[in-house]
């Protein structure tokens, strides 16, 4: 991943981090962190989904739109969690270089 597209990505997160505990009134990421893990993993899955259609049947615009939305729910669920991207980019680069199939064996044992 180019150095600019996952410096946006750390930057995200430390914007969604930095609102957990805010004012629900004020900020869509506080409502979500008030509302709890459950519900932050329930809009993580419905945006899956959008992003899954507008791949299958929506223009590129309207994936690129979704796949910003999924992103950023799923940055928020790491931030409920306490996964930094850090750790995430860490993993992938760990799985560099592997097949795809090599790696899927290797988590089953």
């Amino acid at each position: 991943m180019p150095a600019p597209a996952a410096s946006i990505l750390d930057q995200l997160f430390v914007t969604v981090a930095g609102r957990k505990g805010g004012d629900p009134d004020k900020s869509y990421t506080a409502k979500l962190f008030s509302r709890g893990r459950g519900k932050i993993a329930q809009k993580l899955g419905e945006e899956a989904i959008e992003t899954v259609v507008a791949g299958l049947t929506e223009g590129p615009d309207r994936l690129v739109s979704e796949s910003a939305d999924l992103l950023y729910h799923l940055m928020v669920l790491w931030a409920d969690c306490g996964v930094a991207p850090a750790e995430i980019w860490a993993e992938l680069e760990k799985r560099q270089g592997v097949s795809g199939i090599d790696e899927k064996k290797a988590r089953k044992k």
